[in-house]
């Protein structure tokens, strides 16, 4: 695995949560319960359920923040490479685990899309060369190259979406977490951010995202979770998971090519017939 400067990036093992179960400070009940699963290199998780089903709870403990910076209480261990994410310093885990949530994070602090995504390679002490390796490719990776000189504050939605998502790619973590990371994008965006998130796979990074979209999910991910009140409901391949009518009572909808093929048996079609639906 190398980083975007072509040298050689550390392994950092895999991100483990196991038997985990976090409640928020002054709830009385915990939002995930017994959650088990590990992220390795070249994996893409999906995570899918209806609103406050545990998503981005999930995410936040994923990412280290959950108990560290919310408060609240955590049972269950979360690790990455073995070693606790409450033990590592904010530098490190900033290089081990990156996450991204589904409102914009820009600095408020820089001038061009350019210095929003150096920003963060900068603050880690790189040499020049490597932070501008690193962002060129985190723009490239998003579709936003051309984009490089404009004033973020200038930006549509989707747009700013964007410049965050390549502020993260271009900190090179092992391990990212993407909470609902298209909600805001068009249809190419989120077809930009797919493929940005497919080149990471391959190229050994491993992924966790939440996310309603499961026509996005079905196109990524090696595996998906869907919860339900905070409890693992459906674990499996996007194949088996975003075809199960289960996931229609939990608030999600079926991937496209599953509920064509409803549609078509409903309508008395040999759903082989349709081109394209296996």
């Amino acid at each position: 695995m190398t980083d975007a400067s072509g040298q050689p990036r550390e392994a950092s093992g895999r991100l483990e949560l196991v038997s985990v179960t976090y409640r928020y400070a002054g709830a009385a009940i915990p939002s995930v319960v017994e959650l088990t699963f590990s992220l390795g290199p070249g994996d893409v998780i999906g995570l899918t359920g209806a609103t406050e089903s545990g998503k981005t709870t999930t995410c936040l403990v994923a990412a280290g923040l959950a108990p560290r910076s919310i408060g609240g209480h955590l049972d269950g261990s979360a690790t990455v490479n073995g070693q606790s994410l409450a033990g590592l310093a904010a530098g490190e885990l900033a290089s081990r685990v990156g996450i991204a949530f589904a409102t914009t994070q820009l600095s408020g602090m820089c001038s061009t899309v350019y210095e929003e995504v150096a920003f963060g390679p900068m603050n880690l002490g790189l040499l020049r060369t490597d932070v501008m390796a690193r962002t060129e490719e985190a723009l490239a990776e998003v579709g936003l190259s051309d984009m490089a000189a404009r004033d973020p504050e200038h930006l549509s939605g989707g747009q700013r979406q964007l410049v965050a998502i390549a502020g993260l790619l271009a900190l090179r973590p092992s391990h990212l977490v993407l909470d609902e990371p298209t909600s805001h994008l068009d249809p190419a965006g989120t077809r930009m951010v797919g493929e940005a998130i497919t080149r990471l796979a391959r190229g050994g990074a491993s992924i966790l995202i939440a996310e309603q979209n499961t026509d996005l999910l079905a196109g990524i991910c090696t595996r998906v979770l869907a919860l339900d009140h905070g409890r693992i409901r459906l674990d499996g391949t996007p194949e088996v998971v975003l075809a199960d009518p289960v996931l229609e009572s939990l608030g999600v909808d079926l991937a496209t090519p599953s509920r064509l093929r409803r549609m078509a048996a409903a309508a008395g079609v040999d759903p082989a017939r349709l081109a394209g639906v296996a």
